[in-house]
C-alpha cells in the first residue's frame, strides 16, 4: 500500500511574535498509532521541512509518551519532507494534523493546495483534524471549484476558538472560512469527538477527534 502523508506546520508562533505553538502532538500520535496498527505505511512532511515546532506535548497521554520517547519516530519527525518535494503520486492519502500553527502557514501554501488536489483528483483520500482543515480553505480543484464546496467538513469551532481566547490572534476563524468556501459544517458539542467523513474527505474538529479521524482514514484504505 501507497504510505499516508502525515502533513504538519511548521509555524510556531500564535500571530507575529506571539505565544509559542506548531503542531498539536497528539493529532500526529493518535491516527499515527491507528494506522500503524492497521500496517498502513506513514511518512512525514512539513511545510518547511525538518524539524517542525511542537505544541501539545502532553506526555501524560501514553500514546503521546510511547512516540515522543520513541528514537525512531523523534528522527522522522526531526527529518520531515518540505512539503514541495513530495511526488503526490506515492500517495495513498494526504492528512493535515492541527495546531495552530496550521492557520497561517497552510491556506497560503502553494503545495497544500497542489498536493492536495493531486491526492483527491487521483481517487486517494483527504483527512484533517482541528485546525488541519485550515489546509483546505484554498484548495481549489482542477474545476475551480473548492474542494470542500459541498461537502460535510468538520473542524476547530468558532465557539471553541473564542473558549481558548484566540478569535482575535488567528488570521481568520476557521470553520466560517470553510463555511463561506461552501463546505457544510457538521459541529459537534466543545471538546467532543465529532468526525466527518464525505466520500474520501475525512475531518474532525478538535483534538478529541484525531483517533476517530485515523479510523476512517483506515477503513477507507483498507
Amino acid at each position: 500500500m501507497k504510505p499516508v502523508l502525515i502533513v504538519m506546520t511548521s509555524h510556531g508562533s500564535k500571530g507575529e511574535g506571539g505565544d509559542p505553538t506548531g503542531f498539536y502532538l497528539s493529532e500526529v500520535t493518535h491516527p499515527l498509532a491507528v494506522l500503524e496498527a492497521a500496517g498502513i505505511p506513514v511518512e512525514f512532511a512539513s511545510i518547511q521541512g525538518g524539524e517542525p515546532p511542537v505544541d501539545g506535548l502532553d506526555l501524560d497521554d501514553p500514546v503521546n509518551a510511547r512516540y515522543w520517547n520513541d528514537a525512531r519516530f523523534r528522527a522522522a519527525i526531526a527529518q520531515s519532507k518540505a512539503l514541495a518535494d513530495v511526488d503526490p503520486s506515492t500517495l495513498s492519502a494526504i492528512f493535515f494534523a492541527g495546531g495552530h500553527g496550521a492557520m497561517w502557514d497552510f491556506p497560503t501554501s502553494a503545495a497544500v493546495n497542489d498536493k492536495t488536489r493531486a491526492v483527491w483528483e487521483a481517487g486517494g483520500v483527504v483527512g484533517a483534524v482541528c485546525h488541519g482543515p485550515a489546509a483546505l480553505v484554498n484548495v481549489t480543484l482542477s474545476n475551480g471549484r473548492y474542494l470542500v464546496a459541498g461537502r460535510k467538513v468538520a473542524a476547530f469551532t468558532d465557539a471553541e476558538e473564542e473558549a481558548v481566547g484566540l478569535t482575535q490572534v488567528v488570521p481568520f476563524l476557521l470553520s466560517s472560512t470553510l463555511a463561506q468556501r461552501g463546505a457544510q459544517m457538521q459541529p459537534g458539542a466543545e471538546w467532543t469527538r465529532t468526525v466527518a467523513v464525505d466520500g474520501k474527505l475525512v475531518t474532525g474538529q478538535n483534538p478529541q477527534s484525531a483517533t476517530g479521524v485515523g479510523e476512517a482514514i483506515r477503513d477507507l484504505l483498507k
